[in-house]
């Protein structure tokens, strides 16, 4: 039956909005979180008491597997990375903090400075001067004290999880993370293949930052929740 010109139309089906900026945490990100960084302080807790952890005949024979040299095309692309890795590398994250201040997304912006700048100032350097391993012998680049944990890997797995979490769609995440572990990978053989730290060392770098990233997207997610609501309404200004 024909409406009358006075009759008002039938309302729409209501549809949730897509919230796909930034993402939710999974569902088990606190859990998964201490998972990873657990091992990392336990381990470090054992270096502390131990003059030569059960895992230190797997370092020394990875270092030793690694003779290569100096003026190679292996080692030009590990400093590099060394570089990226080290003060430098804070550039990045500031600088995807400054981009998503500029677009009114200030609360993924605190996130992405909270695991990528603060996490490795509470964790990583705290490790550093409580553990205070030795470096392995001949390193080819500048470094501080304190091996482990690797900071470098610690601040590559921040950025590549902060920037999936507040930049990427859900199909393009996909295509982040196959870059993102090969970056991590690479970035783990270059601290060693320098000789600036053990494999253990970037292992739990590794699973720092990947703990770190973890627990803090959980402690986010009212506000990055909050945030994915306003960017589905075109309403981050208001």
């Amino acid at each position: 039956m024909p409406l009358s010109p006075d009759a008002a139309p039938p309302p729409r089906p209501a549809h949730p909005p897509r919230h796909h900026l930034p993402a939710a945490p999974p569902r088990h990100a606190l859990a998964s979180g201490t998972a990873f960084l657990g091992p990392a302080l336990l381990i470090g807790l054992l270096l502390r008491v131990a003059d030569r952890p059960f895992f230190q005949g797997l370092d020394d024979r990875w270092a030793a597997s690694l003779e290569g040299s100096r003026s190679g095309a292996a080692t030009d692309l590990a400093t590099v990375l060394d570089r990226l890795g080290g003060p430098i590398g804070t550039i990045l994250p500031l600088m995807l903090v400054g981009c998503l201040c500029v677009y009114g997304r200030w609360r993924s912006a605190l996130y992405v400075f909270s695991a990528a700048i603060v996490a490795n100032l509470v964790v990583v350097l705290p490790l550093k001067q409580l553990v205070d391993r030795p470096r392995p012998p001949h390193v080819w680049v500048l470094v501080n004290d304190g091996s482990y944990p690797s900071g470098q890997v610690f601040g590559a797995v921040t950025l590549v999880v902060a920037a999936a979490v507040v930049v990427f769609p859900p199909r393009a995440r996909r295509w982040w993370w196959l870059f993102g572990a090969p970056y991590v990978v690479t970035m783990m053989w270059s601290r060693t293949w320098l000789h600036a730290q053990w494999l253990s060392d970037t292992l739990a770098g590794a699973l720092g930052g990947a703990g770190a990233c973890l627990l803090l997207w959980r402690a986010f997610a009212p506000l990055l929740r909050t945030e994915a609501e306003r960017t589905a309404d075109n309403s981050l200004w208001t």
